[in-house]
C-alpha cells in the first residue's frame, strides 16, 4: 500500500464550515501550522479553510489558534486504518464499519449524538450509498459488495439491490411528517378523497388490516379525527409509530421512537416494535432511554469516537452487554477505552451527614380545577439537599403542579405552596433571545457565569463552552436543553423546578445532566422538583417521588412525597411492569413481561428491585 494512502491516515482534520470565517480572522490557523512554515501547504484558505490530512502532523496548533473554534484535530487509534464505511467530505465526518441486522431480531444502536447512528440508518435503509471513504469518486455497487464479501452485510446489500427488501423508517424529526404527508398525498387531498387526519392517513397506508389494533395500542382513539398539523409532540410520535408499523416491509427502522412519550406510552411503543420481529423482519432501533432499549432489543452495537469527527461501530453484543459496555466506556474485545470514567447508577446516594442537617418545609392540600380537568395535591413535606421526582402519565397534571409550586398557577382557594424563591426550567423551550449563548448567559446569570466554580461544576460538564459564540436561534433542541438547565441552576433560589430535563438529550448527556443536577442540589443545600419520564434518570436523581394517579386529561391525585422504593412500587404496579437492578452497574432493567423474574416479583409485590 502506498505511503500516503488516505485509508492509512491515523488522524482526522475536521473543519466546521459554519464556524469557519476567514474574512473575520487573520488566518491564524495557516500561520501557526509548522508544516506550512516549512513551505508545504498543509492548510490553505479559499472561502474556507482546507487541511491536508496527509501532510498534517497532528500537533493541533491550528485548533488552538482558531478564534472561532472551527477546527478539530483528532488522532485516531492506530487500528482504525480500515473498514471505512462512509465519509462526507475531505474535512468531514467519517464512519467506520456498519451494524449488522439479523433476520427476526431487534438491533439497538447505543451511542452519543453526532457519532454516526443516523448515517448508519440511512445506509441500511437504502437512502445513502456507502462510499467506503472515497467521497470524491463514489464507488459502484460491485466495489461496495466486494468490500463486504464474506459478511452478512453482503447478503443484505445484495437483497437491497435486487429490490427484494423494502425498508420503512420512522424518522427522528417527527415535526416534519405533517408537511411531508401533505405533499405526498397532495392529489388525494385536493380531490377530496382524504384529509390530513390520523384516521384518513393511517387507513390509506394500512397494508396489514390492523388499523383498529394500532389505534388502540398507541392510544389514539380520542384524536383520530384531528389534523396532523394540530397534534402535540406525543400524539405525533405515536401516530408515526403506527404509520410505520401498519405498512408491509422487510426492514423496519425506528430513530428515537419514544421522544415526547410518557413511561406508559414508551412501554406500549416498545412492545409493538418488538412484535415486528415475530414476523421474521429486520428491526433496527436508535433509542436514548436505555431501560426501553434494553426491553425491546435482542442485541446491540456500541458506537464510539468523537462527535462530529468520526464514529466507530462495534461488533454486535447481547443487548445487556452492549449497554453495559457503553456505560463502562470500555470495549473488551478491542481493548478500547472510549470514556474516561465508567458510569454507575448508585440510587439515592444521599450522605447521612447531609440528611442530619436538613431544614424541613411543609405545604398544604391544594386543588386546581379546569373546565375538563381536576388536580388534587396531597399536603406533604420536603427538605433542602433533596430531589423529588414526579412520576405519572402525560395529562396527569405534573406540569400543573410545577406551576402551583412556582406560583405561576393559582390554586382554587388561593392556597399557596410557600413563599420560597424558585428557578424554573420549563417543559417547552421557546427561544426568543436574539444574540449569542455568551450574551444570553451575561444577560440571565451574569454572576454565576463569571464564577469559576459554577463554570467548572455546571457549564463545562454540560459541554456548553464550545457554544458560547453560537447564535441562540441556530441551536438544536439538545443544545437549547443544556443551556436552559445551566440558566435554571445559575439563578439563586431555594427551589429548582426542572420539567423534563432529559428531553432531546442522548444517553451520555442524560447521565451528565443527572450528575450535574445532583451535585449542585446537594452542594448548595437546595431542593429540586423534577418531572422525568426516563426511569433510569429519574431513579438515579430521586430521594423521594410524587406519584400521580387518576385518569389522564380528566382527574388526578398527586400523592405526598414518599421514599423512592415505595413510590416506584406503586407507580410500576399501575403500569404492570417490574424492575430489577443490573448486577454490574446497578442500572434499573425492565423484566421481560411474564418472565419468571417478573412473575416472582409480582407475587411478592416487589415491583421495584
Amino acid at each position: 500500500m502506498a505511503k500516503n494512502d488516505p485509508n492509512k491516515i491515523t488522524r482526522l482534520a475536521i473543519v466546521n464550515y459554519e464556524l469557519c470565517k476567514p474574512k473575520e480572522c487573520m488566518s491564524e490557523c495557516r500561520k501557526a501550522c509548522p508544516v506550512n512554515k516549512t513551505g508545504k501547504e498543509c492548510i490553505k484558505i479559499d472561502t474556507k479553510a482546507h487541511i491536508s490530512e496527509i501532510l498534517c502532523i497532528g500537533c493541533s496548533a491550528c485548533q488552538k489558534k482558531c478564534p472561532f473554534k472551527a477546527i478539530t484535530i483528532v488522532n485516531l487509534p492506530t487500528n482504525l486504518d480500515k473498514d471505512i464505511s462512509h465519509r462526507y467530505s475531505a474535512n468531514g465526518f467519517k464512519l467506520h464499519r456498519l451494524p449488522v441486522p439479523k433476520f427476526g431480531k431487534v438491533l439497538g444502536l447505543v451511542g452519543t449524538n453526532g457519532i454516526g447512528k443516523s448515517t448508519a440508518l440511512k445506509i441500511l435503509s437504502g437512502a445513502l450509498k456507502p462510499n467506503l471513504g472515497k467521497f470524491d469518486v463514489t464507488p459502484d455497487w460491485a466495489t461496495i459488495l466486494n468490500n463486504y464479501k464474506g459478511s452478512e452485510l453482503h447478503g443484505f446489500f445484495t437483497k437491497t439491490l435486487e429490490g427484494s427488501i423494502k425498508s420503512i423508517s420512522k424518522v427522528q424529526y417527527i415535526d416534519r411528517m405533517p408537511k411531508f404527508l401533505k405533499s405526498h398525498f397532495k392529489t388525494e387531498i385536493a380531490c377530496g378523497k382524504m384529509s390530513l387526519t390520523i384516521k384518513d392517513v393511517l387507513k390509506k397506508v394500512d397494508e396489514k388490516n390492523k388499523y383498529d389494533y394500532f389505534i388502540e395500542k398507541m392510544g389514539l382513539g380520542d384524536v383520530v379525527n384531528r389534523n396532523l398539523e394540530q397534534l402535540s409532540g406525543g400524539e405525533l410520535q405515536r401516530f408515526c409509530i403506527a404509520y410505520t408499523c401498519l405498512q408491509e416491509g422487510d426492514v423496519y427502522i425506528f430513530d428515537e421512537p419514544t421522544s415526547f412519550l410518557d413511561v406508559k406510552q414508551r412501554l406500549a411503543a416498545a412492545r409493538e416494535i418488538r412484535n415486528l420481529c415475530e414476523d421474521n423482519k429486520y428491526v433496527i432501533v436508535v433509542e436514548h432511554d436505555l431501560a426501553i432499549l434494553d426491553l425491546m432489543c435482542d442485541y446491540g452495537c456500541v458506537l464510539y469516537g468523537q462527535p462530529g469527527a468520526y464514529g466507530v461501530i462495534s461488533a454486535p453484543y447481547a443487548i445487556k452487554m452492549a449497554i453495559n459496555i457503553f456505560l463502562d466506556g470500555f470495549l473488551p474485545t478491542e481493548n478500547m477505552k472510549f470514556r474516561a470514567s465508567e458510569l454507575k447508577f448508585n440510587i439515592s446516594e444521599t450522605l447521612d451527614s447531609i440528611v442530619s442537617t436538613r431544614d424541613q418545609y411543609h405545604y398544604p392540600n391544594l386543588k386546581k380545577t379546569y373546565t375538563d380537568f381536576e388536580l388534587k395535591v396531597e399536603g406533604g413535606s420536603f427538605s433542602d439537599s433533596e430531589i423529588i421526582v414526579f412520576l405519572g402519565e402525560n395529562g396527569m397534571g405534573k406540569t400543573t403542579l410545577v406551576g402551583l409550586i412556582s406560583g405561576l398557577i393559582k390554586a382554587d382557594e388561593n392556597e399557596e405552596f410557600g413563599l420560597l424563591s424558585y428557578s424554573l426550567k420549563p417543559q417547552k423551550i421557546v427561544p426568543k433571545f436574539k444574540g449569542s449563548v455568551r450574551d444570553l448567559f451575561m444577560s440571565k446569570i451574569r454572576s454565576s457565569f463569571v464564577d469559576a466554580n459554577f463554570v467548572n461544576e455546571v457549564i463545562k460538564p454540560l459541554d456548553i463552552p464550545y457554544l458560547y459564540d453560537q447564535q441562540i436561534e441556530n441551536l438544536s433542541g439538545g443544545e437549547l436543553q443544556r443551556i436552559a438547565i445551566a440558566i435554571c441552576l445559575g439563578k439563586d433560589a431555594n427551589l429548582y423546578l426542572l420539567d423534563e430535563p432529559s428531553a432531546y438529550l442522548d444517553s451520555d448527556q442524560r447521565i451528565a445532566i443527572s450528575k450535574v443536577i445532583k451535585r449542585f442540589i446537594y452542594g448548595k443545600k437546595r431542593t429540586a422538583f423534577i418531572v422525568e419520564h426516563d426511569l433510569i434518570v429519574g431513579t438515579y436523581l430521586a430521594d423521594k417521588v410524587v406519584v400521580f394517579e387518576g385518569k389522564p386529561g380528566v382527574n388526578s391525585v398527586a400523592h405526598k412525597p414518599m421514599d423512592l422504593h415505595s413510590g416506584m412500587n406503586i407507580f410500576l404496579k399501575n403500569l404492570e411492569i417490574t424492575f430489577r437492578r443490573d448486577t454490574s452497574n446497578f442500572r434499573p432493567r425492565v423484566n421481560k413481561p411474564n418472565s419468571a423474574k417478573d412473575r416472582t416479583q409480582k407475587e411478592e409485590n416487589k415491583y421495584f428491585f
